[in-house]
Parts: C-alpha cells; structure tokens; sequence
C-alpha cells in the first residue's frame, strides 16, 4: 500500500498513480531516473503548455510521463524498455511543452533524443532501444502497429478529461475494461464512444479562448527574447517554466506584457481568422490529437473529427485592450466564431 502522500521520486520503491489507480513496484534504473535533472526537470513544466496560466489544467509533464509508465506497467509489466521509453518519452520538451514548439528550430523529439543518449552515459539504459521504441521503429504497446488509439494519448485525453470535469466513468474504471491491440486502444462501443468524446472536446479545448490567448501571446514574447539576445536556444531548450517567467518578467522588452498576461488575461483579445496590424499577434494551429480508439475491433468514424480536421489550419490573432475588463468581452468575436466552426459542444458531465 502506497503512503498517504504521492511522491514523484520513488522514496519507497513505488509509484501509485492516482489517476488510474495503478501501483507500479519500480526497479532500480526507473528510481534512478526519477532523480536525475532531465526527468525531475518535467514536474516544472505544465503538460497543458500556456493553457495552465487560464485552465484548471495546471498538472505536469512529469505526471503525465508517470501516468504512461502506470498504463505500460499495467498492460505489459515486463516490457522494462517499453517503461523506460514510458518514463523518458517527453524528456525533450521545452517550457510550457508544446506552446513554444518550434521557436529557434526547437523540436522536443530532438531534444528528446539528445537528452536520452545523455542519461545513457549514468545509467544502465539502451539509448538507442529506447528511441527506437518511442519512434515506433520497434513494436511495443507504446506504438499502434496499425494507427489508432495510443497509451500516450489515452492518458493525456483522461488526465486532461479528469480535471475539465469533462469524464463520465471514473479513469481507473474504464482502465480495466481497455484492451491493447497490436499497441492500440481498444474497448467496448460503449466505453470508445467516450473516448472518441475526450479526443474531440480536447481538440475543441485547445482552440478555446483559454488556450489561444497565452499560446499566442507567450510564443511572441519568447520570440522576441530570442530574437534580443535575452535567450539562445540551449537556455531555451534547458529552461524550466517559472525561469522562463522570472526572464520574461525581468527584461525590459518583454516584462510589461508577461506580468499582463498573468495578471490581467482576459483584456487580451481572440479573434479568428487574419488579422493585421500594430500590436497584433498571430498563432495557426496546425495539428489536432484526434487518433481513435477501436471498438471491438471495427475501426470508428465521427463526423466532429473530420470537421475538425477541415478547419486546420487554424489561425487567430490576439491583441491587447486596456479597457477590456471582462472574460465575456475578450471572447465575444471568438465564440461566435468558433460556434460556427464547430458547432455545438456535447455534454458528457
């Protein structure tokens, strides 16, 4: 039985994660791990990036890595490289994850893989096992070996699912129902319509006014900063979220809006489509996570996905507007914008 506190560093030789309810009895080289600065760096930088400025999404890129190691210790216990990659999967991302990906060329799979090969040289790992495995060049139950849902995914739409209020079945009840096929989720009608429902309204939170607005304004600070010479790329890559804060807020190029943008997000601005202008910033989403789960074996269609997936790319523009004093003014031009996008949200709470 794990103790009343959840540590994050393996003190009694076990993680207990408390979303899936799965204990995991770690070895010796994942405890290690725990410990060394490029995995204890992780529980610094939000898995929500910017959004966690705005959303309630405020967990880490740590526990989000804990939670791939539950579900892989839980599918497929001895597969100790599958729970390393698990462990080691997100080493690469930059502060705020994948809000600054992008910025100075920065990539988190390459970083990833540097960061890898650079714990190999402490620790009894094989770096090149583990990259091929978080590549998909080596099967495992990290990887669909035919596309679809992935252990991955899976814990990112519950995790987030959970704390939007957004989950009908308890995460580590729907867990014990799941199955893996060849690497890939799969479960009843029932429980992979509620999946299919967390991938699309993820997608839909993602373009939210609450999201876009720090995604947007943050990007640019940060690329100003790189562009004066107050970052280079290796201080970037390194940095965790709050020494980013603590650089933005202190020079004085960048430091009016970073202490804006924390204090007083809702006088900024959303509005979709182009926009130009002074004081305007832009930002285009490009991807959306919407991999499916199988059900009973059939592959699944939804329309919500193929809608989404039409209106990429898509672009907004942010500006900032002192006499903006409520959330309801900073998004009216957005919603109505974004409703006809998307169309209505559906409820699962």
């Amino acid at each position: 039985m794990h103790d009343d506190a959840v540590d994050t560093l393996g003190h009694d030789g076990l993680w207990f994660d408390p979303l899936w309810r799965v204990e995991v009895a770690l070895t010796p080289t994942e405890r290690a791990l725990l410990t060394a600065w490029p995995v204890r760096r992780l529980a610094f930088v939000a898995h929500a990036g910017a959004a966690s400025i705005t959303t309630t999404q405020a967990y880490s890129r740590l526990e989000h890595s804990l939670g791939v190691l539950a579900l892989v210790a839980h599918f497929a216990p001895d597969d100790h490289d599958a729970r390393v990659t698990a462990l080691l999967h997100d080493v690469g991302h930059l502060p705020f994850s994948h809000t600054l990906e992008g910025i100075a060329g920065l990539e988190h799979h390459t970083l990833g893989r540097a960061a890898v090969r650079s714990l190999a040289e402490d620790h009894p790992i094989d770096a090149e096992r583990v990259i091929a495995i978080d590549d998909g060049r080596v099967p495992s139950v990290l990887t669909p070996a035919h596309g679809g849902l992935k252990l991955d995914h899976l814990d990112s739409f519950l995790r987030s699912g959970q704390v939007h209020g957004r989950t009908t079945t308890p995460p580590h009840e729907l867990l014990r129902r799941l199955r893996l096929v060849d690497g890939a989720v799969d479960a009843d009608p029932d429980d992979a319509a509620e999946l299919v429902d967390l991938a699309v309204r993820e997608a839909r939170a993602q373009r939210s006014t609450a999201n876009l607005v720090p995604v947007t304004v943050l990007r640019a600070l940060v690329s100003r900063a790189v562009a004066g010479g107050l970052l280079d790329e290796r201080q970037l890559a390194a940095a965790t979220d709050d020494e980013l804060w603590a650089l933005l807020g202190t020079d004085p190029s960048t430091a009016a809006e970073a202490r804006s943008l924390r204090r007083h997000p809702e006088r900024w601005r959303l509005r979709v489509g182009r926009t130009s202008g002074v004081g305007v910033y832009r930002h285009v989403v490009r991807r959306s996570y919407l991999d499916l789960p199988t059900a009973d074996g059939r592959r699944l269609h939804d329309p919500r996905v193929d809608e989404l997936q039409r209106s990429l790319p898509y672009e907004v523009a942010v500006r900032y507007d002192a006499s903006a004093t409520s959330t309801s003014a900073m998004t009216t031009s957005a919603t109505s914008a974004t409703s006809a996008t998307m169309g209505p949200c559906a409820r699962t709470s």
